[in-house]
């Protein structure tokens, strides 16, 4: 049986973190054999064509450290700014050649050097040229006879944003390229995110000891004194995933005292932290490029009172009902699905819904015919989906996504119901016969729970054994509030 970091000492665990890897070298968990087998697997779905991929631009909006763009790092383990790479694909095996920006001798004394041309070859196993050479290099094989299928990799950061990409510098590049030769360029995200989906073994250790790392980052919250504002426990938590070998936060950490709680990606974490307030705490760490994603939600005087204690039930209810339908073979949908149905009842019975199928006439634009769920007065509460996948970038793809959409060995994805109740998300609902008999029904309840939010997360990986949670941080009320009676009186140092 693994062992929990519970059990481990910081000395020992700091001793099994692994230090970053230099920039151009193979990470040491993630064999360099590896990536070429991506890139193989890549030109395998593809046919005889080229892909051109950008990564990451050197940061021009702060001094910042540069971060890879999760795809391009997937394919070439090189995580230096301002590089391209250019595959091509013969008989369903991959040729690769990178591009890479040479760094000012002077400017390398701030930065650093980039290592160039003959260590990437040499380290990496791929062909390196200056990008200065890329133009042409992509010129010539489009002039071919006949031209090949391209395929191009656009360098946005988050796939959330794809949408946003109009001006980064891949995609003027490869609109140029276009246009010169007459080509039809097709995007090859949707076949690089299938090969994302599935999780090496190699990967699954590193998204482990993010979780786990993650989940002493929220114990140490909840050992930590009673804070007087938001900011202390982002402080604790961060520090914790610094000290235990997180390279950075995941995301931007959410710390939502009361009212800020009901705010789904609330991240100024700046605003007192009141006695009685329950704190949402979404925060958790990337290590060695993987991101884990937890959220607890504790009490700022070490204790829920007995309406804090039912919605929290409830969501942790509904978490467990997600988790026993999360199983290898099983389907996403019953996953979620089950977890609405216990939320759903629950928030009946405490005066929140006229029943678990009444209706409101929503604030945004849905289709209440596809998806009667969103249109219901119990999932106004709830608001947002179950999880997502995680992995290179906090919302990975998963292979639930396709096919049968069901629960396969090498998933990593997060289960996280919530539930959030406040008058001002009454008062966002337009005046309509629907909507005032749903506000008449709840104002008691409203009043009684108002600003309560409640959000419960954590991570999980699928192995050969099943399904195992990875982020082990104490989520009952008991464990949260036996492990906040020990908390410390004192800031440390």
């Amino acid at each position: 049986m693994r062992s929990s970091l519970r059990s481990v000492s910081i000395v020992a665990l700091s001793a099994l973190a692994v230090s970053p890897a230099s920039a151009g070298r193979a990470r040491a968990q993630i064999p360099q054999a590896e990536y070429a087998a991506r890139r193989d697997s890549l030109a395998a779905r593809i046919g005889d064509a080229v892909v051109v991929a950008f990564g990451g631009r050197t940061p021009v909006t702060d001094f910042g450290p540069f971060y890879q763009i999760p795809a391009f790092h997937y394919l070439t383990n090189f995580d230096e700014p301002d590089a391209a790479m250019v595959m091509v694909a013969r008989g369903g095996k991959a040729t690769t050649t990178f591009f890479l920006s040479p760094i000012d001798p002077r400017t390398a004394f701030y930065y650093g050097r980039r290592p160039d041309s003959a260590s990437v070859e040499r380290t990496l196993g791929v062909k390196a040229r200056p990008f200065s050479a890329l133009g042409t290099f992509v010129d010539s094989l489009a002039s071919l006879t006949p031209a090949p299928t391209f395929y191009t990799l656009a360098d946005f950061g988050d796939a959330d944003f794809a949408r946003q990409d109009s001006l980064t510098r891949g995609q003027s590049f490869m609109k140029t390229i276009a246009a010169k030769h007459r080509l039809t360029v097709k995007d090859a995200h949707e076949i690089v995110d299938q090969l994302r989906a599935k999780k090496s073994p190699a990967e699954l250790a590193l998204l482990r000891k993010a979780g786990e790392i993650s989940a002493e980052g929220h114990r140490a919250a909840m050992l930590a004194p009673e804070p007087a504002h938001e900011y202390e426990l982002q402080a604790v938590v961060e520090y914790t995933f610094a000290r235990l070998g997180g390279e950075r936060p995941a995301y931007g950490s959410i710390v939502g005292a009361g009212a800020n709680g009901t705010q789904l990606h609330y991240m100024k974490d700046r605003a007192p932290a009141k006695p009685g307030d329950l704190v949402v705490i979404d925060a958790a760490t990337q290590y060695e490029g993987y991101a884990a994603d937890v959220t607890r939600t504790i009490p700022v005087s070490g204790t829920y009172t007995a309406d804090q204690k039912k919605l929290y039930q409830l969501v942790r209810d509904a978490q467990a009902a997600a988790e026993r339908n999360s199983k290898p073979g099983m389907s996403a949908k019953a996953a979620s699905d089950s977890s609405i149905a216990v939320r759903a009842k629950g928030l009946v019975a405490l005066g929140l819904a006229e029943s678990e199928t009444a209706t409101f006439d929503p604030p945004w634009k849905v289709n209440c015919t596809a998806t009667p769920v969103a249109c219901t007065q119990t999932y106004f509460w709830m608001i947002h989906g179950l999880g997502h996948g995680i992995g290179l970038a906090v919302h990975d793809p998963a292979q639930y996504y396709y096919g049968d959409k069901t629960f396969k060995e090498g998933d990593a994805f997060t289960i996280e119901p919530g539930i959030y109740v406040s008058q001002a998300m009454l008062d966002a609902l337009a005046d309509t016969p629907r909507n005032r008999a749903f506000k008449a029904k709840v104002k008691d309840a409203v009043a009684r729970y108002q600003n309560t939010g409640v959000r419960i997360e954590d991570s999980y990986i699928i192995t050969d054994k099943g399904l195992e949670r990875v982020s082990n941080a104490p989520r009952e009320i008991d464990e949260i509030e036996t492990v906040m009676k020990k908390r410390s009186t004192k800031v440390v140092p």
